[in-house]
Formats: C-alpha cells, structure tokens, sequence
C-alpha cells in the first residue's frame, strides 16, 4: 500500500506542473498537438492512425474547396463537362472577395485553368465560376457537394457555400475531410492539380503559387488544400506517400501561423516512425494463366491489378498470408485489365486487404474453321 502511495506521490511530482491534459497525452503515447482537431488516415484502408476530437464540427475555410475539386474532377470522369470547356465569368463570381484571381465578367479561361486557380490560388471566384460551369448555379453546385458528403457517410458535414468564407450551416470534420480526400485520391486530376507548386495565368502575367508549403517543406507531400480565415484559424488536409505507405492528415483549428505545416509535419513524422507498408506482390506481378475457351490462344497470363499490401506496426509483421483465387477457364473475347480473378491477404483468419488479378494482355474470339481445327484434334490427336 505504501509502495503504491509512493509511485502515485512520485507520479504528481513528475506531472503536477505539466497539467491534466498532457499527463493523458504524454501516458497513453505518442504525440501531441495543437490543432483544435486532427486525424491520421491510412489512405488504403481508411484505418486511423491517430485522432484528436475528429469528428468535432468546425468551418474549414478554403479546405472547403477539396470538395469542390472532387465534385468537379467526377463531372469530369463522367463525361458532364471538359478540362477544354470555356468557362466565363459571371457577375457574381466577380464580386467574390477573399482569395482570388480578381476575375471580371465576361473573362473567359479553360476549365482546367479555373480549376489550377482554385488548387493553386485558392480562387473563390473561380470556384464560383466553376460551380456556375458545372450546374448552372453556385446554389446547385453546393447541393450537389452536399449529396456527395451523404453518399460518402460523412455525418458531420454540411456545405453552404464551394469556396470556405464563414457562413452559416458551413462545417465539416477532421474525419470527414480526411474520408473525403481518400475518395479525391481516385482521381488523378486532383493530385496533379494540388500537388502544382506554381501555375501562370493570363499568359504569365499572373502567377499563382500554392499556398501548402508541404509540398516544399516535407518529402512525399503531393496534395491537398490549406484554408484559414478568423473563425476557423490555420488548417489543411494533405496527403504524404513514402515507401509505398500514402497517408492522409487533416488538421484544424491550429492557433499559429503556419502552425498547419508545422502540426501536420509532427504528425506525419509519428506515422512514419511507427508504422511501414508491407508489400506481399508488386502491381503488374504474374500470378499464373486461366484456359481460355474458344479463344485465338488458349490460356492468358493474369497479373496484378495494383500491389497488394498493408500497412502495419514495425515489428509486428507475423501471422501473414496470401489466398489466390482464379477462374477455372474463360470463354473469349477477353479484354486487356479483365477482371479474372484476386489475391486476398490475411491476418491470422482476419481479411486485410485484396487486389484484383486482371488478363495482362487482350485475346480474342478464335474463327469457325480454326474451332473446328481445335475439336478434331481433341478428338482425334492430330
């Protein structure tokens, strides 16, 4: 009893002056930080790595815009709309204050300028332009923003506006932004427009420079969007891949300048020091061949879709292993990247993570006489 008496004594002594919060932080591990809010994301799985009040409801400012750019990017994909489309400046759009690319109405540019303004210059009006472009009104675009966040499952999201200026209903969550940029991570667009250090407009005569200082300043950085105003302080979702390990961090609600760069970098360099992406098979690795019924060749080499791995703690490896399941045979026409079966990776008897195993090559249906030619030697030997 005394023993204990004098570890507890011992314990306030140490902690007394640190104060309740950090003694919780400094005991259950790890690290801490200043953001109001904050999440670590595996970008493959969704596992949170670490998270401090995720999914408290806060303004996210200009980070409101990674929405607005995957909104765009699927109009995109879906064929609604082209990166060539001309997309004018309307009178609203102008009036747009905060961040900006000052455009006039009537002033015209690509729709992929518009969208290098707002992931490079954050341009409110050119968010504004976009949204106007995409569904004809700012007021349609933001629903459609909205129907994305609860197709998504995001609980604690609403938007009221695609550019981030204070307004009310306006908020989202470290947790939702970080399902939300797993999702951008699908397009290709978005990170070769985030990840855009620079971008000149008007035939060089205005430049843009991204304002995430991550993509300078921290190895891997290749995404997403920063965002401050008065009411929701210094924050930024952004994206890291190191090793084959892609991570995802969102912080909110930090206090300093530049204290966005600064929290996410620590929390960053805790992820990499704990955890590491193991590889059980490359992208494009050979996995064997499935018979190909009534085809120009008889079988087909299948391969990986895309590596097949998992992120674990180092130094907790084990219990590892690899179940492949093909397709007995397949009838012709086969198309390159076919789907033709998968490779599924365990953890004791726990399901991680699977990739799918795709025909690395096109074969086609085989002719009538060549069919024919087929059947008689199966039949006759010759």
């Amino acid at each position: 009893m005394r023993k204990s008496l004098a570890i507890v004594l011992a314990m306030i002594l140490v902690f007394g002056n640190i104060g309740f919060a950090n003694v919780q932080s400094v005991l259950g591990a790890e690290i801490e930080t200043e953001a109001a809010s904050a999440i670590l994301m595996d970008a493959a799985s969704g596992q949170i790595l670490y998270e401090k009040e995720s999914h408290k409801e806060l303004a996210p400012a200009s980070v409101t815009k990674l929405m607005t750019l995957l909104v765009a990017a699927d109009a995109v994909a879906n064929g609604k709309v082209k990166l060539t489309d001309k997309v004018t400046g309307s009178e609203n759009a102008s009036k747009l204050g905060g961040s900006q690319i000052y455009l006039k109405a009537g002033e015209t540019f690509s729709l992929e300028e518009m969208l290098y303004a707002i992931a490079v210059g954050s341009a409110n009006d050119g968010c504004v332009a976009v949204a106007e472009h995409i569904d004809g009104t700012h007021e349609a675009f933001v629903e459609e923003m909205n129907a994305k966040a609860k197709a998504l499952g995001l609980e604690n999201t609403h938007f009221a506006n695609a550019y981030g200026l204070p307004a009310e209903g306006h908020y989202t969550s470290a947790f939702d932004l970080a399902v939300i940029a797993k999702e951008a991570l699908k397009y290709p667009l978005i990170r070769k427009l985030t990840s855009t250090k620079e971008y000149d407009l008007r035939d060089g005569k205005f430049k843009l420079w991204n304002t995430n200082k991550l993509l300078w300043w921290y190895a891997g950085a290749d995404g997403f969007k920063t965002g401050w105003t008065n009411e929701a302080k210094y924050c930024l979702a952004s994206t890291v891949e190191r090793d084959g390990l892609r991570m995802i961090c969102v912080v909110m609600g930090v206090p300093q300048v530049r204290g966005h760069f600064a929290e996410s970098m620590k929390i960053y360099n805790y992820g990499f020091a704990k955890y590491v992406f193991k590889q059980f098979a490359p992208a494009q690795q050979k996995q064997g061949v499935v018979k190909v019924q009534k085809g120009s060749e008889d079988e087909v080499q299948v391969i990986t879709e895309k590596p097949l791995g998992v992120i674990v703690e180092k130094g907790k490896d084990k219990n590892f292993w690899v179940e492949t399941k093909l397709s007995p045979e397949i009838s012709a026409p086969i198309q390159k990247g076919q789907k033709l079966g998968e490779v599924l990776l365990y953890r004791d008897d726990q399901l991680q993570s699977s990739v799918n195993l795709i025909a690395d090559h096109p074969v086609g249906r085989a002719g009538l006489a060549e069919q024919m030619t087929r059947t008689l030697k199966g039949v006759f030997g010759y």
